[in-house]
């Protein structure tokens, strides 16, 4: 079991606070965060005193000059550092920012210009840890990237020219692997430039808005998910594991007197604040429900956890409270203007920390499946070295469940072997890109090739036949294309 890490960040003042000539309220002390007193016309009797909040880790990011400022590096150095070794331990991650409209959660998780922020950084590390590892290791990426607007989930992969229409996709739920989006397209990647080309992409497909607030606001919640597999060989061993990757950027929270939101931009606010609410009441349920759990052991009784109430929720229901190592990163503004929500977000960052998820490794079935019979097979050696030396009947049942175990084992990690190097010697020599978009598979490749169509219409397969420089005679036959230069 792991409990949910939590970060605060504190960023500056924005030039709407300057003009408002709002006083700093927030004091970051090591691992606490303090709210102070504000010194304004606040009628609530809760905000005359200052209170104190300890969380994994608190940024001070609002002041470049002072010794204690956080940098971007400084916040990978602690959060994504979780995310990747989880990512090449096998486990499911999962980093989302938390906080009101204009706090710096994009800014966290993105960056801008030098000052890249926690998902690029992550990219890169996963990419330079695969390159660089001497382990024997092979690795496969593949990548989506989906916003959710007005409770509507839209590809943003999908190039806005062919985008003018919004695309509802529909949220599915799986009876093994959870919740997933239907229809939306996925993206194997073999290099940190394809990803964070398509991370462009779907940053300029985003929707976002100007408000009052904020002069770039985003109107939806963006999660970037990556399917990270590896694949080795230990000890004679085959080993195999998943790793699902969501980061997630948030919108923020918002008030409309604030904001000043009206027609289209008050409608996305509400649907918004909706979502954050159910995502609110889900991290209360989930807290109450692991503490009653440490408390009450014995008792099966379980909180309901409103995961379906919000599309956002749903589809992070591992991350949340499952099979994920997750990390919570609340950003928040110093401006005594924002005191109220700088206050919320505290409380439900302080919430946040008696979540208890039950991350495990997703190892490969047939992986598995061999090395448990590595492990009988040396039992049953064992057993066989106690027994006497005279052929007993046990002793040849021990025998030959040993002689069926190792055949099997052989012939299972021969399977093992050959699919993985098929796949990837053959992805390599031609240079081969998937794309899953749905119901369609793309297959991206720079050299020239010519398809062939099979007359039978009972044959699915899909010929492509590999031109090469000069001139080519192609030849198919029985679905085998050769071709000689001429």
């Amino acid at each position: 079991m792991a409990s949910v890490k939590v970060a605060v960040r504190v960023r500056p003042l924005n030039d709407r606070e300057h003009r408002l000539d709002s006083q700093c309220v927030v004091q970051v002390r090591g691992r606490q965060v303090q709210l102070l007193a504000p010194t304004g016309d606040y009628p609530s009797a809760d905000s005359t005193r200052t209170k104190t909040f300890t969380f994994d880790f608190s940024y001070w990011s609002a002041d470049a000059r002072d010794k204690h400022f956080a940098s971007q590096e400084k916040v990978f150095s602690d959060l994504g550092s979780v995310v990747l070794d989880a990512a090449f331990s096998g486990y499911n991650a999962c980093v989302f920012a938390y906080g009101q409209t204009g706090s710096g959660k994009t800014y966290s998780m993105m960056g801008w210009d030098a000052n890249v922020g926690l998902t690029p950084r992550i990219c890169h590390g996963l990419f330079g840890k695969a390159v660089d590892g001497d382990d024997g290791a092979t690795y496969r990426a593949e990548v989506s990237y989906l916003e959710i607007y007005n409770e509507r989930v839209r590809d943003l992969m999908v190039d806005a020219d062919k985008n003018k229409k919004p695309h509802n996709l529909r949220v599915r739920e799986h009876p093994l692997s959870g919740p997933y989006v239907e229809g939306l397209s996925k993206h194997t990647v073999t290099s940190v430039s394809e990803v964070l080309h398509l991370i462009e992409l779907g940053n300029n497909n985003r929707t976002t808005a100007a408000t009052q607030m904020n002069d770039v606001s985003s109107r939806s919640h963006a999660i970037f998910t990556m399917n990270f597999t590896q694949a080795r060989i230990e000890n004679g061993i085959p080993s195999e594991t998943a790793s699902k990757i969501n980061l997630v950027d948030l919108a923020g929270s918002e008030r409309q007197e604030s904001s000043g939101a009206t027609g289209d931009r008050l409608r996305e606010g509400s649907n918004i604040n909706k979502s954050l609410t159910t995502l609110g009441l889900v991290i209360s349920a989930l807290a109450t429900r692991s503490q009653s759990a440490i408390k009450d052991a014995g008792d099966k009784k379980s909180t309901f956890v409103p995961y379906r109430d919000s599309v956002l929720t749903w589809l992070l229901k591992d991350s949340l409270g499952g099979n994920s190592k997750t990390v919570m990163l609340a950003a928040i503004s110093p401006a005594d203007v924002n005191y109220g929500e700088t206050l919320s977000t505290l409380r439900y960052a302080n919430r946040a920390k008696n979540i208890v998820n039950k991350p495990v490794v997703n190892e490969d079935p047939t992986a598995r499946l061999i090395r448990d019979l590595r492990k009988e097979i040396e039992d049953l050696q064992k057993r066989l070295n106690l027994v006497p030396e005279q052929q007993s009947p046990s002793e040849k049942q021990l025998q030959t469940r040993l002689h069926q175990n190792e055949a099997l084992v052989a012939t299972l990690t021969n399977q093992w072997e050959e699919k993985w190097q098929r796949a990837h010697t053959i992805m390599q020599s031609k240079g081969l890109t998937l794309s899953d978009a749905g119901a369609t598979v793309t297959v991206d490749t720079e050299k020239p090739y010519l398809v062939a169509i099979d007359y039978d219409p009972l044959n699915a397969s899909v010929t492509m036949c590999y031109l090469q420089e000069g001139k080519q005679l192609v030849m198919v036959e029985q679905g085998h294309c050769n071709t000689t230069g001429r």
